[in-house]
C-alpha cells in the first residue's frame, strides 16, 4: 500500500475517534424537589385596608413574570429612569464588554481547533558547514548564504476530544457573562425602584414632619398665650416646646437620608451627583401597587434566575475541564509540512528546481512527568466538587430570598393594616384632646401624649407603605425579573 492509501486510512481512523471525548458529559444542575417555597401554605390573598397603597394582593400561581415588570407601578418618570439606567450605566457596559470578551475567546479557539493552521515565512541567514557533520573530519568547512521562503501548514487531531472540551469550556464562560449580564440588568433595574420607592418615602417623610412642626408651632402659640393669662403651667409650655424641638431634630435625619438617596440614583443612571437636582420629585402615592403577583414554580426558578444560571455555566466549564485534564492523559497526534523554494542566491529563489517540501505526522503518549498530568485530573476534579457545592449554595440561597419575601409581603399587608387603623385612631385622640384641653376638661400633659402618638403612628404610616411597594419589587427581583420574556 502507498504513503497516500496510509494517510487515507489514519485519517479516516482519526476522524471516527474524534466523536469521542474524554471526560464526563454535562447534564446541567439539578433542581430541588421543594413544592412549594415556604413551610406553611400561603395565604392566596394578603389583607387589605383603607390605607392608600392598602389593596389587597393576590399571589398568582405559575402566573407570567413580564420583563418590564417595574411598569406595573404604572409611574412613566420611574419607565424613563430606568430606561436611562440600562443605556447609559457603566456597570453595565462593563459587563457587556466581557461579554464580548469570552465570545471572542470562543472564536479564537475554534478557529485553531477546527481548521489547519498556515503560516508564510522568509528569510535569510549566512551558515557556514562543517565537513565533519558529513563524515569529513579533515574536510575544510564552506561559508554559504541560505535564502528560503516557505508555507508550514499543522493540524493537531483532536482524537480525545481534549480541544473540543477546552472549547465546550469556554462556551460555559459565555453562557456565564450572559447571566451575570442579566443579573446586572435585574439588580440595576430593581435598584432604580427601590431608590425611588425610598426617595419617595423620605419626601413623604419630610412632608409630614413639617406639617407635624407646624402644627406644634401653632399649638405653642396658644398655649403661650394661656401661658401669660395663667390657665396653663409653665411646665406644660415647656413640655410643648420640648416636643416642638425634639420633632424638628428629626427633619434634617430625613433631608439627609433623601439626598443620598437621590446621589445614589444618579449613580444608577451613570451620572455625577450635581445632576440629582434635575431627577422627578416622586410621590409615594402616585405608585400603584401591582395586585396581582405572579409566585414561579419552585421547580422554575432554577432556570429564571440569572444568578442560578451563572453558577451553572460555571458548573458546566468545571466538567468541561475534567475533559480536558483526561484528555491530556492520553496520546496526542500531530500533522505538519512546509513546501517553499530554497536557494543559496536570491535570483535562484523562485526557479523550479528550489523547491522544497516536507510532511511528517508525529505522536506523542505522556509515559512519565513525575504524575503532574494526574495530579492535574483530581484538582480537575476537585474544582468541579467546589463549583458544584456553590451552585448549590446559589440554589438555597434564591428559595430563601423568595420565601422570605412570601412572607413578607403577608406581614407588610398586616403591619399596613394595623399602622392605618392605629393612625385613624391617634388622630381621633388627638383632636378629642385639643377639644377637651380648650374647655378645660383635661391637663395639657394628655394632649401632649396624643400628639406624639399621633406623630409617630403618622411616619410609621409611611414607613408601611414604603415597605409594601419596596417588598413588591423585591418579588420580582427574587423570581428572575422576567429577563426569559424578552
Amino acid at each position: 500500500m502507498n504513503k497516500f492509501g496510509i494517510t487515507a486510512y489514519v485519517t479516516i481512523f482519526t476522524l471516527g475517534l474524534s466523536g469521542c471525548a474524554a471526560g464526563p458529559d454535562f447534564h446541567g444542575g439539578d433542581a430541588p424537589k421543594a413544592q412549594a417555597f415556604t413551610s406553611r401554605p400561603l395565604t392566596g390573598q394578603t389583607v387589605s385596608s383603607a390605607a392608600k397603597v392598602g389593596a389587597a394582593q393576590s399571589f398568582v400561581n405559575g402566573g407570567r413574570i413580564p420583563e418590564q415588570w417595574w411598569t406595573l407601578f404604572k409611574s412613566k418618570e420611574l419607565d424613563g429612569l430606568i430606561r436611562q439606567a440600562l443605556t447609559d450605566s457603566p456597570t453595565l457596559a462593563a459587563a457587556e464588554a466581557v461579554l464580548w470578551e469570552a465570545r471572542e475567546n470562543v472564536n479564537a479557539r475554534t478557529g485553531s481547533e477546527n481548521y489547519p493552521q498556515l503560516a508564510l515565512g522568509a528569510g535569510t541567514s549566512r551558515q557556514k558547514a562543517s565537513p565533519a557533520a558529513a563524515g569529513m573530519p579533515d574536510g575544510k568547512g564552506n561559508i554559504f548564504d541560505l535564502h528560503n521562503a516557505a508555507i508550514n501548514v499543522s493540524y493537531a487531531f483532536d482524537i480525545f476530544g481534549g480541544g473540543r472540551r477546552e472549547i465546550e469550556a469556554l462556551k460555559a464562560r459565555v453562557d456565564h457573562e450572559r447571566f451575570r449580564l442579566e443579573a446586572a440588568y435585574l439588580t440595576i433595574s430593581g435598584n432604580v425602584v427601590t431608590n425611588v420607592i425610598q426617595a419617595a418615602a423620605l419626601r413623604a417623610l419630610v412632608q409630614a414632619t413639617e406639617e407635624i412642626i407646624a402644627a406644634q408651632e401653632k399649638q405653642l402659640a396658644l398655649v403661650e398665650k394661656q401661658l401669660a393669662l395663667g390657665s396653663v403651667s409653665r411646665a406644660e409650655s415647656l413640655s410643648l416646646r420640648a416636643q416642638l424641638e425634639f420633632t424638628r431634630a428629626s427633619l434634617p435625619a430625613y433631608q439627609k437620608d433623601l439626598s443620598r438617596t437621590r446621589h445614589q440614583l444618579t449613580t444608577l443612571l451613570g451620572q455625577m451627583p450635581t445632576e440629582a437636582a434635575k431627577l422627578p420629585e416622586f410621590d409615594l402615592y402616585a405608585l400603584v401597587l401591582p395586585v396581582d403577583l405572579p409566585v414561579s414554580l419552585p421547580s422554575e426558578l432554577v432556570r429564571q434566575r440569572p444568578d442560578i444560571r451563572a453558577a451553572e455555566a460555571l458548573l458546566h466549564a468545571a466538567s468541561a475541564g475534567i475533559g480536558v485534564a483526561a484528555a491530556n492523559l492520553l496520546p496526542q497526534i500531530t500533522l505538519n509540512g512546509s513546501y517553499g523554494p530554497q536557494a543559496g542566491e536570491w535570483n535562484e529563489l523562485f526557479k523550479p528546481d528550489s523547491l522544497v517540501w516536507n510532511v511528517g505526522a508525529g505522536i506523542v503518549q505522556p509515559l512519565f512527568n513525575g504524575g503532574s498530568l494526574r495530579a492535574r485530573r483530581r484538582g480537575a476534579v476537585a474544582v468541579y466538587d467546589q463549583t458544584a457545592a456553590n451552585f448549590r449554595a446559589t440554589v438555597i440561597r434564591a428559595y430563601q430570598e423568595v420565601a422570605d419575601v412570601l412572607r413578607s409581603l403577608e406581614a407588610d399587608a398586616a403591619i399596613l393594616k394595623a399602622q392605618a387603623d392605629a393612625e385613624a385612631a391617634a388622630g381621633d385622640a388627638l383632636t378629642l384632646a385639643r377639644r377637651q384641653f380648650e374647655v378645660g376638661a383635661i391637663n395639657f400633659m394628655l394632649v401632649l401624649n396624643a400628639e406624639r402618638q399621633y406623630q409617630q403612628s403618622r411616619i410609621s404610616l409611611i414607613q408601611a407603605q414604603a415597605a409594601r411597594l419596596s417588598d413588591t419589587a423585591a418579588l420580582f427581583q427574587a423570581l428572575g425579573g422576567g429577563w426569559w420574556n424578552k
